[in-house]
């Protein structure tokens, strides 16, 4: 359970840091430090999308480990789809380091959950 849990505050961290990397960078009509209110909503809402898998890595029921695993996997998608938008912007390096970082971080949770589901027989 700690395992699971530490990975996930890992990810959540490392989606934190992806935000803040892309209010630097910004370009156009996109999150900005300029305006830190929607720096401040963007980070409550990876925050609010986060809970699921904090909660649910609590729990040792097979069925809830699988949930977390398909949730967490959505997560991966979503670094991975980040990468190809770091070479799209000018100055994008920062982000294409914090995105293969984010999946890094984000596979490694999901392979821990992966890896903790056991699946006993039930004896009657």
């Amino acid at each position: 359970m700690l395992k699971r849990l530490t990975f996930v505050c890992v990810t959540l961290c490392v989606a934190i840091v992806a935000t803040l990397v892309a209010a630097r960078h910004s370009t156009g009509n996109t999150i900005s430090f300029e305006e830190p209110l929607s720096v401040y909503i963007a980070i409550g809402l990876i925050v609010f999308l986060f809970l699921p898998p904090l909660v649910l890595s609590f729990f040792e029921h097979p069925v809830l480990k699988i949930v977390n695993v398909i949730y967490q996997s959505l997560i991966v998608f979503s670094f991975v789809g980040l990468i190809p938008v770091g070479f799209l912007i000018p100055n994008g390096s920062s982000t294409i380091i914090v995105a293969v970082l984010g999946t890094v971080a984000s596979l490694a949770s999901v392979i821990v959950a992966t890896r903790s589901t056991t699946f006993q027989p039930v004896l009657k």
